[in-house]
């Protein structure tokens, strides 16, 4: 199932990381944990649950705000928290561009225009009282602001990361 996703300029990811690194040290679950090259902060644009050519991503480099802690997910499976990115003019028209490219995909459909919800994850699988934790350690005030700076495609299957080709 591949994703299409949005990378953050170097400031804005290192301001998540340190949010990540802030849960692991606590002992709750975080973002973290996970060691692999290809795990950085991110917004997901689009899964696909049918493969997919690497598509050209519009609208790059965007300016955006990481902004404020919200939860996702239900007790039964463990909740995810993010940190929502501000809705823009600018990041909608993004991705509706992006989803007309993909006409004829396989979208899940949380990520087609209407339903997607931008966001950085910051941790999975939490119980209620690792939640109520880490929201107490975050900073709920604080906003990044920062910009996309590029974008990539993974694909889950075989692992591996494709630079998409980006236009102004």
């Amino acid at each position: 199932m591949p994703s299409i996703e949005l990378l953050l300029d170097d400031a804005t990811e290192v301001a998540v990381r340190a949010e990540w690194e802030m849960l692991r040290d606590a002992g709750l679950p975080s973002q973290a944990r996970h060691t692999a090259e290809s795990n950085r902060p991110h917004i997901t644009l689009a899964y696909s649950r049918t493969p997919l050519a690497p598509p050209t991503v519009p609208g790059l480099p965007l300016d955006l705000t990481v902004a404020s802690p919200a939860v996702f997910g239900s007790a039964r499976s463990g909740y995810v928290l993010v940190r929502l990115v501000r809705v823009t003019e600018e990041l909608l028209a993004l991705h509706r561009r992006l989803s007309q490219s993909l006409e004829g995909a396989e979208l899940d459909p949380l990520s087609t225009p209407g339903a997607w919800t931008p966001h950085v994850t910051l941790a999975r699988r939490l119980t209620g009282e690792q939640l109520g934790t880490a929201i107490d350690l975050l900073d709920v005030r604080r906003a990044l602001d920062g910009r996309a700076e590029a974008a990539r495609m993974w694909e889950k299957e075989t692992r591996t990361l494709t630079a998409l080709s980006t236009e102004p």
